[in-house]
C-alpha cells in the first residue's frame, strides 16, 4: 500500500546512514529526501515538507540542535516532528535542547526507526 503523500527528511553527513534508511523507508512507500549538511535548513525543509524530519547531531555546519531550534523557531515547519539520531551518549538532553520530539540513538536497528516514525506520526 502506496502512501504517495508520506514524505520524510533524512539530515545525515554519514552516505552510509543515508542508503540503508533511504532504501527501507522506500521500501515502506516513503518519499524519501537526504542532505549531507543543514544550511539553508528552512529553505529545505520548506520545498518539501515532510511529514517528519530525522536529524543527526553532528550535521555540518551549524549542527542539528541549531538546526532543529531553526525549524521549531519557523510558524510554517515548527509542527513537523523531528527525530533526533545520534551516537553521542548524551542524546535525551541533546535531543530535549533541540526541541526535537524523540530521539534514536545510533547505531539502531531498523525495526527501531520503524517503530520511532511510526510513534511520532501517531502522536
Amino acid at each position: 500500500m502506496k502512501d504517495p503523500n508520506k514524505k520524510i527528511i533524512i539530515f545525515d553527513d554519514d552516505e552510509d546512514i543515508l542508503s540503508i534508511c533511504s532504501y527501507i523507508l522506500e521500501e515502506q512507500g516513503w518519499e524519501v529526501y537526504t542532505y549531507t549538511d543543514c544550511n539553508n535548513i528552512t529553505e529545505k525543509v520548506s520545498g518539501i515538507l515532510p511529514d517528519v524530519i530525522l536529524m543527526d547531531n553532528w550535521i555540518p555546519d551549524a549542527g542539528g540542535i541549531i538546526a532543529t531550534q531553526t525549524l521549531k523557531k519557523s510558524n510554517q515547519l515548527k509542527d513537523i516532528p523531528v527525530i533526533y539520531f545520534s551516537a553521542n551518549s548524551d542524546i535525551q538532553i541533546l535531543a530535549n535542547h533541540a526541541g526535537a520530539q524523540t530521539y534514536l540513538a545510533k547505531p539502531f536497528d531498523l525495526e527501531d526507526l520503524e517503530r520511532v516514525i511510526s510513534r511520532v506520526l501517531a502522536a
